[in-house]
C-alpha cells in the first residue's frame, strides 16, 4: 500500500440494472481476470475499500483475507444530528476547548504542519513516518483541488494543541493525519476539530471516514463521535517461503504483544 494510504483494491463499475446473482457473476468474473492479469509477484498485500464485499474470487486463486475496520459518519449533511450523536465524553471535550478560548485556525501550511508533527511526536520520543516530499506534494494537489483541508487549534500564546489534515471526494471525507501535542492533550482541541470540520464538510461531501483504527485507545475515541464500525478487508498472498516464516514470526510477535 502507498504510504499515507488505508485503503485501495478494485473498483467495478457494474452494468445498470443488474439483478443481485448476476452482480455476483459478473464480479467473479471481472475480478478472476483481474487477478490472472497481475504481474508475477513474491508478495500481495491491499486492504480493499469497504465497498468490495465480496473476495470470494480471491480466496479460489489463494489469497488470505483479514477483517481490519474503520469508523465512519455515513451521513454529514444535518450537521445539528451529528452533534446529537456525540457520546457526552465528546461534548464535554467541546465544551472543555471552548472554556479555555480555543481558536479554531484553518490553511496551516504544508511545511508548518509538518514540524508540528515532527515536534508532538518528538515529545513522545516517536518518529515520523512519511517524507514531507511525500506530504507536501499531497497536500498541495488536495488544495489545488479544493479537496483538502487543514484545520488546528491554539490558545492565546499561539500553542497549537492539534491539527488535522482532511481530504475529501463527493461521497467521502477522510481524516488523514492528525497531531496532538501531548503537553495540551486534555485540552478538549481534537474532539473540538473535529466537530469543526465535519460541519464545514456538511455541503461537500457525503459521509466522514475517521480512517480506523484497530488501535484499541483510538478505536475507543473514534466511536464515541457516533461512528458506524465498517469491516474491510486486507487482501494477501506470499509467494516465497523465506516471507511467509518472516510473516509468521511477525504475526507470533504481535499476539504475544497483545496478551
Amino acid at each position: 500500500m502507498p504510504m499515507l494510504t488505508q485503503k485501495l483494491g478494485p473498483y467495478i463499475k457494474y452494468p445498470p440494472n443488474q439483478k443481485y446473482v448476476k452482480r455476483l457473476s459478473y464480479e467473479k468474473k471481472r475480478l478472476t481476470e483481474l487477478i490472472e492479469s497481475l504481474p508475477r509477484y513474491t508478495c500481495f498485500r491491499q486492504s480493499f475499500n469497504y465497498t468490495i464485499t465480496n473476495w470470494l474470487p480471491f480466496y479460489w486463486k489463494g489469497f488470505n483475507q483479514t477483517t481490519r475496520y474503520t469508523y465512519v459518519i455515513n451521513d454529514i449533511n444535518n450537521i445539528e444530528s451529528v452533534y446529537n450523536d456525540f457520546h457526552i465524553s465528546k461534548k464535554r471535550n467541546i465544551k472543555k476547548a471552548n472554556t479555555l478560548g480555543l481558536e479554531i485556525k484553518y490553511d496551516l501550511s504544508a511545511k508548518e504542519f509538518y514540524e508540528n508533527h515532527k515536534l508532538t511526536l518528538a515529545k513522545e520520543n516517536k518518529r515520523i513516518k512519511y517524507s514531507f516530499e511525500l506530504f507536501e506534494k499531497i497536500h498541495n494537489e488536495a488544495y489545488k483541488r479544493k479537496a483538502g483541508k487543514v484545520i488546528y487549534a491554539i490558545d492565546s500564546l499561539y500553542n497549537i494543541h492539534s491539527a488535522l489534515f482532511v481530504i475529501w471526494d463527493k461521497n467521502s471525507a477522510y481524516h488523514l493525519i492528525n497531531t496532538i501535542d501531548p503537553d495540551f492533550r486534555q485540552s478538549g482541541s481534537v474532539s473540538l476539530l473535529f466537530k469543526e470540520i465535519i460541519s464545514y464538510l456538511s455541503d461537500k461531501t457525503q459521509r466522514f471516514d475517521f480512517e480506523g483504527s484497530m488501535i484499541e485507545s483510538v478505536e475507543n475515541s473514534y466511536r464515541r463521535f457516533g461512528a458506524k464500525q465498517i469491516p474491510y478487508f486486507n487482501i494477501t498472498k506470499l509467494n516465497s517461503t523465506s516471507l511467509k516464516i518472516i510473516d509468521s514470526l511477525k504475526e507470533l510477535k504481535k499476539s504475544l504483544l497483545y496478551r
